[in-house]
């Protein structure tokens, strides 16, 4: 069986990439997620305040203007609360590419140019074979527009591509009122690959204490109809590899990805539920899978229920939901 997929120019001997989590922080763990069959390693993210802490510098980040969202600096943890620091973390990306044959791809979460441009240059140097630039950014000025936001990610992008040569990846929210067109934008913009989608971790109320509580929640496998829709909808409209990163937790959600056109398919909550050695297990299914269709390869699978070659397109369009309203009328109304 020939599992092998080729992401943003990287030859993968599989598509089951392992996403960014704390997982990655160990070198034994990386190695543990080579041997389980992981194709790849995205590292967990590394954040501009812990680079401007090191640098004792962070009063001077909170003073910038139209260079950075400073709105945005109330939404990350304290410094202080980092485990790692940055040169922790290329010394990391430099151990881990001397211990497994996998891609390692750094995660860097920027707020102004200058730290998306330098650290994307550091974490090249370091070894890394791509970079997945990770826009946690949550608009909270009611004076941003729509349009400031789109800019602002396509500058990034410009500005990161001009400074290395390694692939980059964009992992993006859903949240844009005309999601296809940025994606068209971006990869005018040559960003290598999209990885759809990123999953904002938001507050909650305790109502007891009157506080505002914060929880970490794994995906659920009904997290994949978003992207699972995008993918299927942008696979063969834009040069951009495309990536999965929601709700996978077994061989059914990679089938579903694949067919729909990603060319990776990665997974977090499912390693940190069930150990890393699942990883294997995830393999295993998708193989047993294929032979018993006799599909020979991954390529074959790839993109065959996309929008484009799917027998009927208007599934992913307004004309589904009506006939699924229909549906559901007729089934529990009598």
């Amino acid at each position: 069986m020939d599992l092998r997929t080729k992401y943003m120019g990287l030859e993968l001997r599989n598509p089951l990439v392992a996403s960014a989590s704390p997982l990655s922080e160990d070198i034994a763990n990386i190695k543990r997620m080579e041997d389980a069959g992981a194709a790849a390693v995205v590292m967990f993210s590394l954040f501009e305040e812990q680079i401007r802490h090191e640098e004792e510098a962070v009063a001077h980040l909170t003073s910038y203007g139209a260079d950075s969202f400073a709105e945005a600096l109330s939404y990350f943890p304290d410094v202080e609360e980092f485990q790692i620091g940055a040169e922790q973390y290329l010394e990391l990306i430099q151990r881990a590419r001397g211990s497994v044959d996998i891609p390692v791809i750094a995660s860097l979460n920027g707020l102004t140019n200058e730290g998306w441009i330098d650290y994307a240059k550091l974490m090249q140097e370091a070894g890394a074979n791509a970079i997945e630039l990770n826009v946690f950014y949550i608009p909270a000025d009611i004076e941003t527009t729509g349009r400031d936001i789109e800019e602002r990610y396509v500058e990034i992008v410009k500005r990161v591509k001009g400074a290395v040569t390694v692939p980059v990846a964009l992992k993006l929210s859903p949240f844009f009122s005309a999601f296809g067109n940025m994606a068209r934008r971006l990869d005018e913009a040559r960003i290598d690959a999209l990885v759809l989608f990123n999953r904002f971790y938001q507050p909650d109320f305790d109502i007891d204490r009157l506080e505002v509580s914060l929880s970490l929640e794994l995906s659920e496998p009904s997290e994949i109809r978003l992207p699972l829709a995008w993918i299927a909808m942008l696979y063969g409209r834009v040069h951009a590899s495309l990536a999965a990163t929601r709700g996978v937790h077994s061989a059914v959600e990679i089938i579903k990805y694949v067919m729909a056109g990603a060319d990776a398919v990665m997974t977090t909550s499912a390693l940190l539920k069930n150990g890393i050695g699942y990883a294997e297990h995830l393999l295993r299914d998708l193989e047993e899978w294929m032979e018993a269709r006799e599909y020979a390869s991954i390529n074959q699978m790839k993109g065959s229920m996309s929008e484009r070659n799917v027998a009927d397109p208007t599934a992913f369009k307004r004309g589904n939901y009506v006939r699924m309203l229909e549906q559901y009328k007729s089934a529990y109304i009598a």
